[in-house]
């Protein structure tokens, strides 16, 4: 199996393809003349496309740092579709009663977040240097694990 098909096939991945599937439906009831629910339909289905784009992304790098900045980016689209349902409430959505059903659907990629977050390894870093991103007990001003490593350029031939 591919490395795609890999991600494809993560429980995570697969939640929040369903959440953009729903998403898709329900803003395709917005009307077209509606510029304010035109604005928000954009919005919600930019987050629910970061949903999948952000864990592919962070299944592309072995590194904790990358996968915990993609994590971040996750939470903030999930927590924005969440707060999404005001916002088309406030706005005279009339079909805003559909829109639960992306909280109920959030509330179990949260769960698989949870889980997914989990499985990081923490022991395979660059230390973040803003102090955001780094593995618990590892701070800004640590120095990288593989600094100590020798590396002499010489031992390396190059042809050309």
């Amino acid at each position: 199996m591919g490395h795609q098909n890999k991600i494809e096939n993560l429980p995570i991945y697969k939640k929040g393809e369903e959440i953009y599937e729903l998403v898709s439906k329900i803003v395709d009831l917005i009307p077209s003349d509606d510029e304010k629910l035109q604005f928000a339909k954009q919005e919600i289905l930019t987050n629910a496309l970061l949903l999948m784009v952000k864990v592919a992304g962070a299944e592309a790098s072995d590194l904790y740092d990358i996968k915990m900045e993609s994590a971040a980016i996750i939470r903030k689209a999930a927590h924005t579709l969440l707060l999404q349902y005001h916002h088309l409430k406030l706005f005279g959505f009339e079909e805003v009663e559909y829109y639960e059903m992306v909280r109920d659907l959030i509330e179990e990629y949260r769960l698989l977040f949870i889980d997914w977050v989990g499985s990081f390894d923490q022991t395979n870093y660059v230390v973040d240097r803003w102090g955001l991103f780094n593995p618990p007990g590892v701070g800004p001003n640590d120095k990288n694990p593989d600094d100590d490593l020798p590396f002499n350029i010489d031992d390396f031939e190059f042809d050309g």
